[in-house]
């Protein structure tokens, strides 16, 4: 009985859709974007006029990136939405941002110069003949005089010099503008050979019981857009306070651009799993039962920094490949030369390269330089379309594959910085940029300041000279919490000088938040080997040995200093060996790991000698490695 009842209600249902509805486009405006880290969600907004009955409203010319389960749509006016749905228009293609057409124009104009150029030579040549028919003419003339001649050899040889010379010149401006002919080709070839992408579409099914008119917002989330955390550090001196700029490195290759709109920079991840994990019985057995994979637990050396190119398989660049470390919101993505450069946090680190129509890869940063080579992915966009149906006019209706429908009856000096506005949500911070913006859609990296900070902090010192001669400048934040920083790269500059770039950990679980502000050569360090202290000697079935080190510091700036020096004595791990401190000029030592700390504050000009001798007893029938 139950199936006797529903096939005919299927059967009129779909022939009720399957009947010619009125369609009308419904033009939109893009206002808002917000960004994520990754993806960014896009707030749009039209009106259309609605007629009489079921019709049908087409949202055309979208990004085909649109993550179909995340539309919301909204309405105002007196009509009730029967269905959404969306799927992908192969028929209308995504613009190619008129890269082509610009690339066009720009051939054309140097094509033009090379013809003017190339007839320019004509004329040269042409007049270089008639000069040489003068000449012939000129010697057939048995009268003319010595001073004739010589006037005539001097005026030959002044227009044959001129002409020869812009020849020169020519020559070297056509090949200048054939060569800039080439670069353009090859950009006409990658623009050619970009993947054709289809347009998104969004279809409204609304019916209403007469004519009105109807006003959309709409909502969803594209992928292949993101945004990655930047700063400028700037210190005048280690007595003013740290200028922080925060800035925001935009990306998007939606395949649409986004023109004067309102951004929003989140530092949510809406792709991400938002579920909480539980954690799985461990079951513990004897070692001859377990098996243990001895390369999980080999670190890759960390490089500081890595660089390199990304290309195709055919060994062309890749622009806009998005770069990230993963697990961080650090990255980047590659300029139009396919090259990228990137600072690390710390060891181990991976990078994921990820880019429209490629397969995504992963690496582990082993090395400084990183060429990398992306593969075509394969996988064609397929047709998605998800529809819901409802026949009340009732709001917050929830249709297929989770998009919201709602159908609403109402009637109702310096040069300044951007102004911008951080709204701290349940789970989420975003930060509203009250200028508005253009983002074309060719993932080329744009950068956008968000704030700026004159933030008090302690500065200090820090120097390994066993690792490193060199002090490392330290700016120490207390409550640097209520800045909502994100962890990302930063560029240093110290009075006035760009000294390099950093990492700004805000992942530290700590009050202080401490930042290296890079290298300061103006502190001169040296540790040397003392000779007078290294000996050895043999004491019945023992052996010692005495070594001993001479630090020497010099503070060459205009201003008094604090510095933290740092050295270690050797632990011993057998019972066997004994370490005995002799002189350690006043440091501090930490016992279970050997490690020494100075605390020096030095004056101006002021130099100080640290001095470090230890004895190390082991047997005489073994040997140590103290160097």
């Amino acid at each position: 009985m139950k199936t006797t009842l529903l096939l005919p209600a299927l059967f009129i249902v779909f022939t009720s859709f399957g009947q010619n509805l009125k369609e009308k486009e419904l033009k939109t405006d893009l206002k808002e974007v917000t960004v994520f880290l990754d993806g960014a969600q896009l707030f749009e907004i039209g009106s259309v006029s609605i007629p009489t009955e079921k019709s049908l409203l087409r949202i055309k010319g979208l990004s085909p990136f649109i993550d179909e389960k995340s539309i919301q749509v909204k309405a105002d006016g007196d009509f009730t939405i029967l269905s959404v749905n969306h799927k992908l228009n192969y028929l209308d293609v995504v613009k190619k941002d008129h890269a082509i057409d610009s690339l066009k124009k720009i051939s054309e104009v140097l094509e033009s110069k090379i013809e003017q150029e190339n007839a320019r030579l004509s004329v040269l040549h042409e007049k270089q003949s008639l000069l040489d028919e003068n000449k012939k003419l000129g010697g057939q003339n048995a009268g003319a005089t010595i001073v004739q001649l010589k006037q005539a050899m001097d005026f030959y040889e002044a227009e044959l010099s001129r002409i020869k010379e812009e020849e020169i010149r020519i020559r070297k401006s056509i090949a200048l503008k054939k060569d800039d002919q080439a670069q353009l080709s090859k950009q006409l070839k990658e623009e050619h050979d970009r993947k054709i992408l289809p347009t998104g579409e969004i279809e409204i099914r609304v019916r209403a019981d007469k004519a009105t008119q109807g006003k959309f917002s709409v909502t969803y989330l594209v992928s292949n857009a993101g945004w990655f955390p930047k700063y400028d550090i700037r210190v005048k001196n280690i007595n003013s306070p740290l200028e922080l700029t925060y800035k925001a490195e935009v990306f998007q290759n939606t395949g649409v651009e986004w023109k004067n709109v309102k951004l929003r920079f989140s530092n949510g991840t809406p792709n991400q799993s938002g579920l909480a994990p539980e954690i799985k019985p461990w079951l513990l057995n004897y070692a001859r039962y377990t098996i243990t994979d001895k390369y999980s637990f080999m670190g890759s050396s960390n490089t500081g920094s890595v660089r390199g190119k990304v290309v195709d398989e055919n060994g062309e660049a890749i622009p806009g490949v998005n770069i990230v470390v993963k697990g961080s919101t650090i990255g980047t993505v590659t300029d139009a030369y396919g090259s990228y450069s990137l600072t690390l946090p710390g060891p181990n680190s991976t990078l994921v390269f990820s880019f429209v129509g490629y397969s995504s890869q992963e690496f582990a940063a082993t090395n400084p330089n990183m060429n990398v080579t992306l593969a075509s992915d394969v996988t064609a966009l397929q047709e998605v379309v998800v529809a819901g149906y409802t026949s009340g006019r009732v709001a917050g209706v929830t249709s297929g594959s989770n998009i919201r429908i709602r159908g609403i009856s109402s009637y109702s000096e310096k040069a300044q910085p951007l102004i911008t506005t951080f709204i701290e949500n349940q789970t989420t911070v975003e930060i509203e940029v009250k200028e508005p913006y253009s983002i074309k859609s060719d993932g080329q990296k744009l950068m956008v300041d968000l704030n700026q900070y004159d933030i008090p902090a302690d500065y200090e010192y820090y120097a390994v000279p066993k690792i490193d001669k060199d002090a490392f400048l330290m700016a120490r934040i207390v409550q640097w919490d209520q800045y909502n920083l994100l962890e990302g790269e930063a560029n240093l500059y110290f009075e006035d000088a760009y000294i390099g770039r950093s990492i700004l950990n805000a992942k530290a679980l700590t009050d202080t938040l401490s930042i290296s502000l890079g290298r300061d050569k103006n502190i001169v360090i040296a540790r040397t080997k003392a000779d007078q202290f290294n000996r050895r000697r043999a004491i019945g079935s023992n052996q010692t040995e005495t070594r001993g080190f001479k630090i020497v510091v010099k503070n060459k700036k205009s201003q008094p200093i604090k510095l933290t020096l740092f050295d270690q004595l050797p632990v011993a791990v057998n019972s066997d060996i004994n370490v005995n401190p002799l002189e350690l000029s006043g440091a501090l030592l930490d016992s279970k790991t050997g490690k020494l700390t100075w605390q020096q504050i030095l004056d101006p000009q002021q130099q100080k000698e640290l001095v470090l001798q230890y004895e190390v007893k082991y047997p005489k029938k073994e040997s140590v490695v103290l160097e």
